[in-house]
């Protein structure tokens, strides 16, 4: 090996084992890792808690990105510590609607409590140097909420409390500061070890051999990439998928019980998979939200082998990321005959704004056959073949069954993409073309019908109904939303509950695609056609003709957040980045610098799209004790107390719990809740008095798990003598009761 290829080589490996340095500095660095945070919905800061967080902020912006929905009235807790460089006087300040305060070292530094509006109040507190205990309450009476806080050193000016000065944790100064100059080391070494290994690729003779290879394996190369890019995008989602996880969010919870329960039922019998263990005794209860088919395929060998829902759920969202990056790079790949052109569209489709704010949602990650359906498509209005035909039903029958939302979606943006491509159907090539559109609609119907079926039965015979004023549309600054950390810097002013922004670089993209002749391609006017249609849709009713739609498209109707129909606008904005990306590739005078563009442009697009590092739970498994209804086959189980339903989230948490074993459940929490589970509630309020015990026993109900901290010393008094109940066994602040049929057995 000569000096020119020796140098990059021994670069690379600097920048390598810095790299590595620096990880396991910053994992065994807990500090800078935010507040921990508990969100309550009443004003009193009263269990149940509705979820935790960890927050490395404290804002407005943070209040609405956790709540998304907030209820009217709610209230949020902040406990940890705060580090300080210098002993001295610093000076904190609080802007609340309504009601905030802050204690250091458990004494009031600022109280701003009441209800009122934005009302900005100061106070001082004498530090030293290192940690303080703090405490930041906030409470929301109704209306309006804002909520920030800042500090001063001198009394003069006020800044945002950094992040890297708040730890869940007591650490010394050197140990924060240690922290904030590692975590910028590691995008620093990050870069330079992206740019000593291209070097290293291109100058050595192992390198020239390895992109040759990669040459002759793009696809292998390709998916390889966005593995890469969803553990980076995810950080630090990778370093420990089995118990980091978005558990302070109910849905990612019913997400994990709905793979957990298909995996353990479909085996058994499939032809009941709908008759899930929640909202005992409802039948067909899958119904009630989305069913993850495809989702829960890709988890049961996972779930068989012993992973926990939590670790199993991790890893079909970071294949979800991966496999919907990777598809839409094959196919703008292959459309273009630009593989740079490829992974920009991919990134730009697998992580933005939308992805990101919908971790929670495993259904939201896993858009891979949409592009795949564009492909066949594609190829059946270009050659109207029964092959193509057959590949368009599957990839359609795919999508469909990986989410009802993307079912619908799908079916309107396909019909909207074969529209704008009337040279392709009109004439004497329309039969030919209809014909085997119908055979693919065909196809895709006997699969997909007998998925829908159950939905169609609990929308008429359990009240599952939606009106057109029940949707929630998008409003336009959902179109500037972005959890980017370059972007949402400059748009936070706009922040909204949904996120639907693409990023700058892909309209840039896009629109230099388009302003190239990119739309005289009929493939990439299609997808225009894609994206416009499902922006439109967006806005719901407030758009023209919507209510026709509504009223001759019924799928329409098991549809509630229509604004979720704007991921087709960053779809469309993906595949034109990539043809604005092979453009700008034909235009390169030199090859150099087209390889150059084709590498540049999507570090760049990575770059902005990076939300990293996303702060997680750390999940610890479920309690031992709902193991011990393992052997009780026919157990039906209440776990009290029930959520009422403006805490219906707490709902959550029992259904992942009865993954042990999946027991019949009167708790559940899903997109829509029967009349019965709220008779239930009112039923059960007065526990453990006689009555409750008595709608026990006449509910079937054989065990019931106490939470003994949100009941009172008195009610727990009545608890320990209830005649009805037998306790099994105890665990922290949970404690297991047999319902008993005859109290003498006692």
């Amino acid at each position: 090996m000569n000096t020119r290829q020796r140098r990059p080589l021994a670069c690379l490996l600097v920048a390598l084992a810095s790299w590595a340095i620096i990880a396991i500095a910053l994992a065994g660095n807990r500090a800078g890792d935010g507040l921990s945070g508990q969100y309550f919905t009443n004003a009193t800061w009263a269990r149940p808690v509705v979820f935790s967080t960890a927050d490395a902020t404290i804002s407005t912006e943070t209040l609405k990105r956790r709540w998304q929905d907030p209820p009217a009235v709610f209230s949020a807790r902040w406990i940890g510590y705060l580090t300080v460089a210098e002993t001295g006087t610093y000076r904190f300040a609080i802007t609340s609607n309504d009601g905030a305060r802050l204690s250091i070292d458990n004494r009031i530094v600022v109280d701003n409590g009441g209800t009122h509006r934005a009302v900005t109040r100061s106070g001082s507190a004498s530090l030293g140097r290192g940690s303080h205990l703090l405490e930041l309450d906030y409470v929301q009476a109704g209306g309006a909420y804002t909520l920030e806080w800042s500090w001063s050193a001198d009394g003069v000016h006020y800044e945002p409390v950094p992040p890297w000065a708040l730890s869940q944790r007591r650490v010394s100064y050197a140990t924060a500061l240690t922290a904030r100059a590692l975590d910028w080391m590691w995008w620093v070494v990050t870069a330079l070890a992206v740019a000593c290994a291209i070097w290293a690729i291109r100058r050595s003779v192992a390198g020239e051999w390895a992109w040759l290879r990669v040459r002759q394996h793009r696809r292998l190369a390709c998916l390889a990439l966005f593995v890469c890019l969803t553990v980076l995008e995810t950080w630090p989602l990778a370093t420990d998928p089995a118990h980091l996880s978005r558990n302070d969010n109910g849905d990612t919870i019913l997400n994990e019980w709905i793979i957990a329960w298909v995996a353990h039922q479909a085996p058994r019998d499939p032809l009941h998979l709908f008759q899930a263990n929640i909202f005992y005794p409802e039948p067909n209860t899958l119904a009630f939200s989305e069913s993850l088919l495809v989702q829960s395929a890709i988890a049961a060998p996972l779930l068989w082998a012993g992973a926990s829902p939590v670790l199993a759920y991790n890893l079909v969202l970071m294949a979800g990321f991966a496999l919907t990056g990777f598809a839409l790079c094959l196919v703008v790949a292959r459309w273009t005959d630009d593989w740079a052109a490829g992974i920009a569209a991919g990134i730009l489709v697998a992580f933005n704004g939308h992805t990101f704010t919908r971790l929670p949602h495993l259904q939201a990650q896993h858009v891979e056959f949409l592009p795949l359906a564009l492909l066949a498509l594609d190829r059946l209005l270009q050659r109207p073949r029964l092959r193509h035909a057959v590949s368009l039903a599957a990839w359609f029958a795919l999508q469909s069954l990986s989410s009802y939302y993307l079912f619908v979606m799908t079916t309107l943006g396909l019909a909207a993409a074969a529209l704008a491509r009337p040279e392709s159907w009109w004439g004497r090539r329309g039969l030919a073309v209809a014909k085997y559109l119908a055979i693919a609609a065909a196809l895709a119907a006997l699969v997909v019908l007998p998925y829908l079926f159950p939905y169609w039965r609990s929308h008429h015979g359990q009240g599952l109904n939606r009106s057109i004023a029940d949707l929630l549309p998008a409003i336009w600054r959902d179109y500037l939303t972005t959890p980017a950390r370059f972007d949402y810097w400059l748009l936070r002013r706009w922040w909204s509950s949904t996120a639907l922004f693409p990023g700058f670089v892909g309209i840039a993209l896009a629109g230099y695609a388009i302003a190239r002749g990119a739309l005289h391609d009929p493939r990439a006017r299609m997808c225009l056609a894609l994206g416009v249609c499902g922006v439109v849709l967006s806005f719901g009713a407030s758009v023209p003709g919507f209510s026709l739609l509504y009223l001759v498209f019924p799928p329409l109707h098991g549809i509630r957040a229509i604004s979720r129909f704007g991921y087709l606008g960053i779809v469309a904005v993906a595949v034109l980045g990539g043809f604005g990306v092979a453009a700008i590739g034909r235009q390169a005078r030199r090859s150099t610098l087209a390889a150059a563009a084709g590498v540049v442009i999507p570090i760049v697009l990575t770059l902005e799209s990076l939300a990293a590092p996303i702060h997680y739970m750390y999940y610890d498994g479920i309690p031992p004790i709902y193991h011990r209804l393992d052997a009780h086959r026919s157990a039906v189980v209440a776990e009290l107390p029930l959520a009422p339903r403006e805490d219906f989230f707490t709902n959550a948490p029992p259904m992942l719990n009865s993954t042990t074993s999946f027991y019949r459940l009167l708790n559940g929490y899903s997109g829509f809740t029967p009349q019965s589970y709220f008779d239930h509630v009112d039923a059960l309020e007065g526990f453990p008095d006689p009555n409750a015990i008595s709608a026990l026993q006449r509910f079937g109900v054989t065990h019931v798990f106490v939470h003994t901290d949100m009941f009172t010393v008195g009610q727990l008094e009545h608890l320990r003598q209830a005649s009805g109940l037998r306790r099994i066994a105890e665990e922290k602040s949970v404690e297991l009761y047999e319902v008993l049929r005859n109290p003498s057995t006692r």
